[in-house]
């Protein structure tokens, strides 16, 4: 059995889309904010609009795809009408001209970025058998990386020559990707699902609960935790690199660039790794990590030399190593996610997965923003190590034998039930 390559890095053109947007959404908007507002836990509040709607609207796309049935496929609709508003809206974005017109621009880009983002990543389980899923989630996070560079690192540098352009040129890459999209990927014919496949989030969960192998819970969980220090961060960042670090908003930019760089540097090699040694020792593997690079940026300030070396080299060196940390965890999670399911509710388990990494994205923020408001931004990495380090206690009651955890890992039983 072997991975179709060149399809998958196709579809990774999907996620390209999601993950041109959000870099530059979460670097930015928060300096936007900024303008009218001083304190950090209602500039994070705000910041979770996103995933407010996320967490609201995310499942219910993801449920109503597995569901749909037209000529040109089950999820491509949903792609051919979210990704060309938002691109529209994305360009709109930054010529907001008071606080209400920038508010109204968010709430809408970010209800019709819900469309897309479950039906996109929904696609590559369904066209991609369950023992290649950590290789396919590689690359299609590859992509997803090489689109976060591309807007922190290049983004940067025309946001100083025109704030416009890096806002401009997203929307004209997403465009672009979803015309080669639409058509090159054949999505395969699957037939009408019975009444009782069609699960709410709530049954769902339920579902999972109640059943004998937790593994998917304490995957669920772990998500959360890990999201909630990861959400954090990102959107405390810029303001905490301006703000506090006092280095100004391209070098803050550049530097964490370099997380998304390493993690597109690790993306694919991550999947053949879990492949080979397991999903579950890989996550591990990558969450000690983060804790510790978390940790140690919580020491880094503007004056910090090591041997002569700089400030922001440390921090390049640092983040490099939590982007190859990161892509341990990342890739490797989703797909332990759906392939606890039968292909007919991949969409459901996509939703589910998106609920709880979303419910995190909202959580975090808030705790950060919270605890930066009351203690200063000197403790922003350090809640975020101690999130990781919940996480990790979720994975470590995993059992590795789990039949739940098919790809990579010892497993017991062939099948599973849904």
């Amino acid at each position: 059995m072997k991975l179709n390559y060149r399809r998958t890095f196709v579809l990774g053109l999907g996620f390209f889309c999601i993950s041109l947007v959000w870099p530059l959404y979460n670097f930015y908007i928060p300096l936007f904010l900024k303008n009218y507002i001083n304190s950090q836990f209602l500039i994070n509040s705000i910041m979770t609009f996103d995933n407010i709607l996320a967490i609201s609207l995310i499942p219910y796309f993801a449920s109503l795809s597995d569901r749909t049935r037209t000529s040109v496929g089950r999820r491509m609709p949903f792609l051919l009408i979210g990704i060309p508003i938002s691109a529209i809206l994305f360009i709109i974005l930054p010529r907001y001209t008071s606080f209400l017109s920038l508010i109204i621009i968010l709430f809408f880009f970010n209800l019709s970025m819900s469309i897309y983002r479950a039906p996109t990543v929904a696609l590559m389980p369904d066209i991609t058998p369950a023992p290649l899923r950590s290789k396919a989630n590689g690359i299609i996070n590859f992509m997803g990386g090489l689109a976060s560079v591309l807007v922190l690192s290049i983004g940067a540098y025309l946001y100083s020559w025109n704030p416009h352009a890096p806002f401009v040129g997203t929307a004209i890459l997403m465009f672009m990707a979803l015309a080669v999209l639409f058509f090159t990927i054949k999505e395969p014919e699957v037939g009408v699902p019975a009444e009782e496949d069609k699960l709410n989030i709530t049954g769902t969960i339920k579902e999972i609960v109640k059943s004998e192998d937790k593994t998917v819970m304490y995957v669920l969980l772990a998500i959360f935790f890990w999201f909630v220090g990861y959400q954090g961060i990102e959107a405390t960042f810029s303001n905490y690199s301006v703000y506090f670090l006092d280095i100004g908003e391209k070098m803050g930019s550049l530097i964490l660039s370099t997380f998304a760089g390493a993690f597109l540097v690790f993306a694919i090699p991550s999947g053949f790794v879990a492949t080979k040694f397991g999903k579950v020792r890989t996550i591990k593997v990558g969450i000690i990590g983060l804790m510790t690079v978390f940790a140690l940026l919580g020491l880094v300030r503007a004056t910090t030399t090591i041997a002569n070396i700089p400030y922001n080299v440390i921090m390049m060196i640092l983040f490099g190593t939590g982007g190859f940390c990161w892509a341990c965890i990342n890739i490797n999670s989703y797909p332990m996610v759906v392939e606890a399911t039968t292909s007919e509710k991949i969409g459901t388990y996509t939703g589910l997965y998106y609920f709880f990494s979303s419910l995190a994205a909202i959580t975090g923020p808030l705790i950060f923003g919270f605890f930066v408001d009351l203690l200063g931004y000197k403790v922003m990495f350090f809640i975020g190590s101690a999130s990781f380090a919940l996480a990790l206690l979720c994975i470590f009651r995993i059992k590795t034998k789990s039949p739940s955890i098919k790809s990579g890992e010892i497993v017991e039983e062939k099948s599973i039930k849904a």
